[in-house]
């Protein structure tokens, strides 16, 4: 299942306390960007960000999921009413994502 524009538009609300969150439509999915990083995306209408030590240790229950079939494992991001947390997660987990690939 897809997941929805209304979805996207309501992470990207509780984001937009951040700088450069950006994001990219891939196959009815949406990959997020942070200043030019990649740290998760909307799959399924979840939240799922990179398996990254901050972002276990800021959500050390955090289920594993696969976004798609045939992916590597994301944390289900659930307290994404909280925008404060949020961001928190974002930033901490910045400097551990690899550098975006060169074109």
């Amino acid at each position: 299942m897809p997941s929805s524009k209304e979805y996207l538009d309501f992470v990207l609300e509780q984001l937009s306390g951040l700088e450069d969150i950006t994001y990219k439509a891939m196959m009815g999915e949406y990959i997020l960007y942070y200043r030019g990083k990649i740290v998760g995306g909307i799959y399924d209408d979840r939240f799922l960000v990179k398996n990254v030590k901050p972002a276990r240790e800021k959500m050390p229950d955090a289920p594993l999921e696969l976004p798609y079939e045939g992916a590597k494992e994301m944390l289900l991001v659930d307290d994404i009413d909280n925008r404060d947390f949020l961001m928190e997660l974002l930033e901490a987990m910045y400097d551990e994502l690899p550098a975006p690939k060169k074109k």
